[in-house]
């Protein structure tokens, strides 16, 4: 049995217990002063910012004795900092959220094949890169939402549908600049092609109750309060509101419904969070140490849960709010194709007036 698979199955109920302790914390991982830990330490470029993550940091270092050092900051702007730093980088771990910057960060030269093939075997290959450079640690899916006040649209069950003329007025989104709408108009071109793709675009557009604007919260809150009738969002970003401690919150998700689209096509819209290591990791064996962990079922189970995502490892369950929203038919293509068509959505998104 190798290392990582010893930290795979291994991985203890500390995780729970950290999680429990982890509300209200902010920022990165403290780190002491003391001399450096006889198990060495991981040096961590996240472009997730959670609480629960840093729970999950903590559960690592009290299971393998290795310290976890903490950089946050926007996921294009650590591929940046990666290339700028080049051999000089102290980073061991990239994560960030979404296969597209994955792509990015693969693109620019700054990850390394990862080695331990227990990793490899933990991950549907849907959700690893080709060449092994990173891997999937949790999903999501890109929903439709409307407001349940005007009832559940009828004709609506597609994203293609979305295209429709019976819409006109009805949907707000946010800008075309966004990562998520960018990989999902790069799954339509994988699913559908270029030219369908583009006439989708237009349709949509035409649509428009508005000009794009805001995140995935704003277009919750806009169709809860009636200013339009439709939107596109991620479906952590909803679950947070149905299983808010805030009732301003969940009473906001209740004027929501939602549709998981394509179930009679090619499924819905799936986008991950990943991880990488490292192309000048100092240290690639913790790295890999890490990332084995957080493949574990427990710390899969909470990494998951602490932003209402879907677990990627086969057999484990989601739960909290998310569980309530029901199973549902997902896309099957690569994540890797979400990168691959990333200019070409860009492009198309510009030629059909989407800003």
């Amino acid at each position: 049995m190798t290392q990582s698979n010893q930290i795979i199955t291994g991985a203890s109920a500390a995780i729970l217990i950290m999680l429990a302790s982890a509300c209200g914390r902010g920022g990165a991982v403290e780190t002491s002063e003391a001399a450096r830990p006889a198990n060495g330490e991981v040096n961590v470029y996240s472009a997730r910012h959670y609480d629960s993550d840093l729970a999950i940091y903590d559960a690592f270092t009290a299971e393998t004795g290795i310290r976890v050092n903490l950089i946050e900051a926007g996921g294009d702007a650590l591929i940046e900092r990666l290339s700028r730093e080049a051999e000089a980088s102290p980073a061991d771990v990239f994560i960030t959220a979404d296969a597209g910057i994955l792509w990015r960060a693969e693109d620019r030269g700054v990850l390394r094949p990862i080695e331990d093939p227990a990793i490899l075997e933990r991950v549907p290959a849907q959700f690893r890169d080709p060449e092994n450079e990173w891997v999937a640690l949790s999903k999501r899916a890109r929903i439709i939402i409307y407001d349940k006040a005007r009832g559940a649209p009828e004709g609506l069950s597609d994203y293609d549908d979305l295209a429709s003329p019976k819409f006109a007025g009805e949907i707000c989104v946010r800008s075309s600049t966004n990562v998520y709408n960018q990989s999902l108009l790069a799954g339509i071109i994988e699913n559908e092609g270029a030219e369908k793709a583009e006439e989708w675009t237009k349709g949509v557009v035409a649509n428009f109750a508005r000009k794009p604007e805001g995140n995935d919260t704003s277009q919750i809150e806009a169709v809860a309060a009636g200013q339009c009738r439709i939107s596109i969002v991620n479906s952590y970003y909803l679950a947070r509101y149905v299983g808010s401690d805030n009732a301003r919150m969940r009473a906001i998700g209740e004027k929501v419904g939602f549709i998981f689209p394509n179930q009679d096509t090619t499924g819905t819209h799936i986008n991950i969070s990943g991880v990488g290591v490292a192309r000048y990791a100092p240290d690639p064996e913790n790295a890999e140490k890490l990332i084995a962990f957080l493949l574990s079922d427990e710390a899969q189970e909470a990494f998951a849960a602490g932003n209402n995502e879907y677990p990627v490892v086969a057999g484990v369950k989601a739960s909290g709010p998310i569980s309530s929203f029901g199973e549902f038919r997902a896309d099957t293509i690569d994540m890797s194709a979400l990168g691959a068509h990333q200019t070409q959505a860009v492009k198309i998104f510009d030629r059909s007036g989407w800003r």
